[in-house]
């Protein structure tokens, strides 16, 4: 019989994705506490930010991470090289994408991150609070071809929907 620290689990979780997609706002929102600055503007957040969730029998260290996306300026490109840094020290890595609002370009960048990487990937698409159901399913469906994500997660990090789902995939 395992005892509770044998079953005790820990790791690193890189939450990355688009400028605006939510992610600062998840990370908030999964903390239960304000740690990430949130704005419309984008690339508010400039250097990873940790957040630790203790749960009963884990512990979640996130990594907050800059907007992923094109640019030729040199301010930007340091932030996506960040971003790209903490995915490659992450053991999960946490793609957020907007449902309400897609960004082709950036998600593209994305995607070819993620495939450059050995982790296992979780899709949060965010913001579902703000579009309607059928086309929610195709954007499930649309990212479930784009790439092999461990699990997609629809969420609202604003709202706090599907949290706990999203916690549950990441066992």
């Amino acid at each position: 019989m395992k005892t509770q620290a044998e079953n005790f689990k820990s790791g690193f979780v890189a939450i990355a994705g688009a400028p605006n997609v939510g992610k600062s706002t998840l990370l908030n929102r999964l903390l239960g506490e304000k740690l990430a600055i949130t704005s419309k503007k984008p690339q508010t957040t400039r250097n990873r930010i940790l957040g630790v969730l203790h749960e009963p029998g884990a512990q979640i260290v996130f990594l907050d991470t800059p907007g992923v996306h094109p640019s030729s300026k040199p301010l930007n490109i340091r932030l996506v090289d960040v971003a790209l840094t903490a995915i490659a020290d992450a053991d999960v890595i946490l793609a957020v994408a907007d449902a309400s609002i897609p960004d082709p370009a950036s998600e593209e960048v994305v995607l070819s991150a993620l495939k450059k990487s050995k982790q296992p990937v979780l899709l949060a698409l965010n913001k579902i609070d703000l579009v309607e159901k059928p086309l929610l399913l195709r954007h499930i469906d649309t990212w479930s071809r784009r790439y092999r994500f461990e699990a997609i997660v629809p969420i609202s990090a604003r709202k706090g929907i599907q949290l706990g789902a999203l916690l549950q995939s990441m066992e």
